[in-house]
């Protein structure tokens, strides 16, 4: 069995800059570009498989921003806006799976908004880039804000044993992680190869949007190594080529509108 559940965490509020770079701003040919907010959807995925459940990201919590359990910077620069019903936990409910039945974690990387829930997961095995999580937790030793941003000190203190990642390899049959750094110092993202709907790959931050995707790639409003994102960018082209795959951006709100969302899948 492998069925894709695309579950729905919320949306964050920020502006559109942070989601791709110079989107709004002045130049010579437009010197009276306007603000502009964009909301950007924050997404889990859940692979229930012969193996057990797969969890791709941990999304946000609620309550994250109302307890002030983010740190200023995040709160100043993201909103999170969630509905009861989008909690990761009733999300899963509505697939008919509780918390302590996910037996895999994968996080694409270490940011906020998608290791909010991990400590929900104790049962499961957790993997991560190893990239990202040594360079989040040095940065935090060192007190450097500035590298530290987009990081959550409290979700890096869990006392979780990661199994890190540094290549790519095929974790269940039909089920791939990739590395797709560039964003962070480590992102994974994942292949799945469904019987009937074909090819998915979910890049997660890798490319945030279609607009990001191109052709012609653009660069994200946040991003650590420019020569990785954009060959990561490529790297998903070539996979997405090769199966004739769909692309699920991580951030892009006209695209997630479209897409099957839970109890519904992919199969």
């Amino acid at each position: 069995m492998l069925r894709v559940y695309i579950l729905d965490n919320g949306v964050l509020k920020t502006d559109k800059n942070n989601v791709v770079a110079g989107a709004t701003m002045c130049t010579r040919t437009r010197p009276f570009a306007q603000h502009e907010f964009y909301e950007m959807p924050v997404m889990s995925v859940l692979i229930e498989h012969d193996n057990g459940y797969l969890l791709f990201d941990t999304g946000s919590n609620m309550h994250s921003m109302e307890k002030g359990y983010w740190d200023e910077g995040i709160q100043d620069i993201y909103e999170l806006k969630q509905s009861l019903g989008q909690n990761i936990e009733i999300q899963l409910a509505t697939c008919g799976v509780r918390k302590e039945e996910i037996n895999t974690v994968v996080l694409s990387h270490m940011h906020f908004d998608h290791t909010g829930n991990l400590k929900l997961f104790k049962n499961a095995k957790v993997y991560a880039p190893k990239a990202d999580v040594e360079f989040a937790r040095n940065a935090f030793a060192k007190g450097d804000s500035t590298a530290a941003f987009g990081y959550h000190k409290p979700d890096l203190e869990l006392p979780i044993n990661y199994t890190l990642v540094e290549k790519d390899f095929e974790l269940f049959k039909g089920v791939e992680v990739i590395c797709l750094p560039g964003h962070s110092p480590g992102v994974l993202g994942l292949v799945v190869h469904t019987e009937k709907s074909g090819t998915l790959i979910f890049p997660m931050d890798a490319v945030y949007t279609k607009e990001i995707y191109g052709p012609p790639a653009k660069a994200s409003g946040l991003v650590f190594n420019r020569t990785e994102y954009f060959a990561s960018i490529e790297k998903v082209r070539e996979i997405a080529k090769k199966y004739r795959a769909q692309v699920i951006p991580a951030h892009d709100n006209e695209v997630f509108k479209n897409l099957k969302k839970a109890p519904y899948y992919y199969e």
